[in-house]
């Protein structure tokens, strides 16, 4: 666990590398911390490797559009791994506005014995140089350096709200409220519109893009969601620009259900493929749903996340809760999902034997070894004695970014500004 604290630590996204030994988050302040899962050793053995700091660097810095008279956050929206190819790590990392490319390396030698730059490193007057020398490289103390290798930038009207890396990983895209463009990792100034939903007369905007991903291996598909709950599949194959869905995944409202908040909590505020890239899942504001990329009529599971804040809709719309954006993520095999909830709460639901538990992230639960008990929220009648009634929740503590170890029972979860990260018992 890792406790920061102020405004600016506020954790805004988690994400693993592809094979889980670094751990990214990024926060409101623009700063991006890397952790390290450190080797096991062998004198150590029920001691599984630990994540530790390896880097902490500033990605982005607070700006200002004169254009619009605009300040833009430095907040980091979303950070995405590439697959490793050599011993450097690359990442891109996002605010609104700006998408950037960083290169994470190890550095433990340096040269010295240069001809033309004494060891303070001041030019030398070449009159004084009377040898040659041959610099050679000396040991020294492990420095991890972040550099930017690219920046994206100036491509974007609205809010950038997803970033995906293709299969081709030589192209990723980025998705705004009402655009998402196509982007090759070596090209900065330019890039492809590939959705374009704005409309004409901005009066007849009724719906936003609010999350996008690619296929996990075709690299032509991607999905698109909306804040109208619906999820679009495009096919780069069939145009250049992807206005045409190849499919739209929709679910019918159930008209008993119907009232003034219908709308607000459909929207959806994430979508992610399974490793498989058969299924997908979608968080809204109390469920998750999962679909069969061959159906596209109704889910094929729908797991309620927190269903007894449904008599609770009134304050949450009131304190602005309603518009939160929880994240959802699957475990390596696709078996288990998990996604956030209020008062510090994460939920698991097993797809195979259809259990689900209520964990709560909390200090008292962070000692090492310590097990997490499963909690349960009263929603009237009588409160047994480890049951927390619905009306005591804190809604200020909310688990809105989680990530799950890409082949491990080793979970990452945010709660506000402190950094959770459990695993699953060692016998």
């Amino acid at each position: 666990m890792s406790g920061r604290s102020g405004r600016a630590d506020i954790i805004s996204t988690v994400e693993f590398n592809h094979t889980g030994e670094l751990l990214a988050t990024g926060d409101k302040g623009g700063r991006v911390v890397i952790f390290q899962r450190e080797q096991e050793s062998k004198n150590q053995v029920h001691r599984r490797g630990e994540y530790n700091v390896y880097s902490t660097f500033q990605s982005h810095e607070p700006e200002f559009d004169y254009l619009k008279s605009l300040e833009i956050e430095e907040k980091i929206n979303k950070i995405r791994w590439l697959p490793q190819q050599n011993a450097a790590y690359f990442l891109l990392s996002t605010n609104d506005k700006t998408v950037k490319l960083w290169k994470v390396s190890e550095r433990d030698k340096r040269p010295e014995g240069y001809n033309l730059k004494d060891e303070e490193g001041r030019l030398r007057d070449p009159a004084t140089i009377t040898t040659l020398r041959v610099p050679v490289l000396r040991p020294m103390d492990l420095m991890v350096e972040a550099t930017p290798r690219r920046v994206f930038a100036n491509a974007h009207t609205y809010h950038i709200n997803s970033i995906s890396v293709n299969s081709d990983y030589e192209t990723y895209m980025s998705a705004d409220d009402l655009r998402i463009n196509l982007w090759n990792f070596e090209i900065t100034n330019q890039s492809f519109n590939i959705v374009d939903i704005k409309p004409a007369n901005m009066e007849e905007l009724t719906e936003v893009i609010t999350a996008a991903e690619f296929h996990p291996h075709h690299c032509n598909s991607f999905v698109y969601s909306s804040s109208k709950g619906t999820i679009r599949l495009c096919d780069m194959r069939a145009s250049a620009l992807c206005d045409r869905h190849s499919k739209f995944f929709e679910e019918p409202e159930d008209p008993s259900n119907r009232s003034f908040f219908s709308e607000i909590i459909s929207s959806i505020s994430d979508v992610k493929f399974s490793h498989s890239g058969r299924y997908i899942m979608t968080r809204d504001y109390l469920t998750v749903k999962v679909w069969d990329l061959n159906m596209e009529n109704r889910p094929i599971e729908t797991y309620q996340v927190h269903d007894y804040l449904r008599s609770k809709l009134c304050s949450l719309y009131e304190n602005d809760c309603i518009f939160d954006k929880f994240e959802c993520v699957w475990n390596g095999s696709d078996s288990v999902i998990m996604t956030g909830s209020y008062n510090n709460f994460f939920r698991m639901f097993d797809r195979n034997t259809k259990r689900d538990v209520t964990l709560e992230a909390s200090r008292e639960n962070s000692k090492p070894r310590a097990i997490l008990k499963p909690r349960k929220v009263c929603v009237g009648g009588k409160r047994r004695k480890d049951e927390i009634s619905v009306d005591s929740l804190d809604f200020s503590k909310k688990i809105l970014h989680t990530a799950w170890h890409p082949s491990e029972n080793i979970i990452a979860v945010a709660a506000t500004n402190n950094l959770y990260i459990f695993q699953d018992k060692v016998n």
